[in-house]
């Protein structure tokens, strides 16, 4: 009896029918009327997958958003200008914001802008004289058009008197009814013409149609704020004395413990324009608020933080740079 039972099972499995495992991959099954993928066809990726090979060739050619590494040598050291982007080899200058610049770069950047921005206020003076003449002409215009219709409509009321008064023949309906034009809205005479409302001037949509006025002061090329040449603050840059280091751009130095300043935070007194770490500075000047190499008093708002210097490190801020390409996508 076992044996006939085991013979069954062994028959009822073989008539079953094979699918192989790729076609049972992609099949869809059907329960109670419900169509279901496989969970390959819901992976991201799994519609027309691409190699890495293709991945990399795809990107090699300029397709999607490009992103790099930023090495040391892409960062501005610090003690370096921030416009010319070389070392500073006179006097050296801070913004408020805390960049570093070389006098005669920042100087000069100025004197162009400044002159730059007066040829644009310049311009735009007489693009707003222009407007203020129109709007100037368009209302003496329209001043003498009222003059004109205010006498019609007193010499007409007066002849229309005169032709009702004589009892003329059959001129009188017309006139009757031009006189009736000036004072009666809703006949088809009295209703505007299209020429005469396209003659207007819009004085508000004018001024906006103007380009903005340019600033009053040059923006500062780092951070965009107004800065002018009476804030530039004159620092003093300690260099290393190594001739074999400094023909190669020698480091900054801090004032205070000689240590060479690389990514560290860095901390400039206003008025004695010495340079220090921040660590040195909150260990000695900031107990005593007196500068350690001058021995000059500052206060708290003598005190700058500069923009420390960046390398290839990840701890050093930003060092990933990217650029978008469209995609099809």
């Amino acid at each position: 009896m076992n044996r006939s039972l085991d013979l069954l099972r062994l028959a009822t499995r073989n008539s079953r029918p094979t699918t192989p495992l790729a076609a049972r991959s992609h099949h869809r099954i059907e329960h109670d009327n419900t169509i279901t993928m496989t969970r390959k066809s819901k992976q991201p990726g799994g519609h027309n997958p691409l190699t890495y090979a293709e991945t990399k060739r795809l990107k090699s050619s300029g397709y999607g958003t490009q992103s790099t590494r930023l090495t040391s040598q892409s960062m501005l050291p610090f003690g370096h200008c921030c416009l010319s982007l070389s070392q500073i080899e006179g006097d050296a200058v801070a913004t408020p914001s805390g960049h570093i610049y070389s006098r005669e770069t920042i100087v000069q950047y100025l004197l162009t802008k400044n002159q730059e921005l007066k040829e644009q206020m310049a311009e735009y003076d007489r693009k707003r004289l222009q407007v203020e003449n129109r709007r100037a002409e368009w209302e003496e215009n329209q001043k003498k058009k009222s003059q004109h219709s205010f006498r019609s409509k007193d010499q007409g009321a007066m002849s229309n008197a005169l032709v009702l008064k004589d009892g003329g023949g059959g001129g009188q309906e017309a006139k009757t009814e031009n006189s009736l034009s000036h004072v009666s809205y809703w006949l088809s005479s009295s209703q505007p013409d299209a020429s005469a409302a396209g003659d207007g001037f819009d004085y508000e949509k004018e001024i906006m149609s103007l380009p903005s006025p340019p600033p009053g002061r040059p923006p500062s090329p780092m951070s965009g704020e107004p800065l002018k040449l009476k804030q530039l603050i004159p620092i003093h840059l300690v260099h290393e004395q190594d001739e074999a280091i400094s023909n190669n751009g020698g480091r900054v130095l801090c004032s205070v413990s000689q240590k060479r300043i690389t990514t560290q935070e860095t901390i400039a007194i206003k008025s004695s324009g010495q340079v220090m770490l921040k660590s040195v500075f909150d260990e000695l000047a900031k107990p005593t608020m007196t500068c350690p190499v001058t021995g000059k008093k500052f206060k708290d708002k003598d005190v700058i933080k500069l923009i420390k210097g960046k390398s290839g490190f990840a701890a050093s801020g930003n060092v990933e740079a990217k650029k978008y390409n469209p995609t099809l996508t």
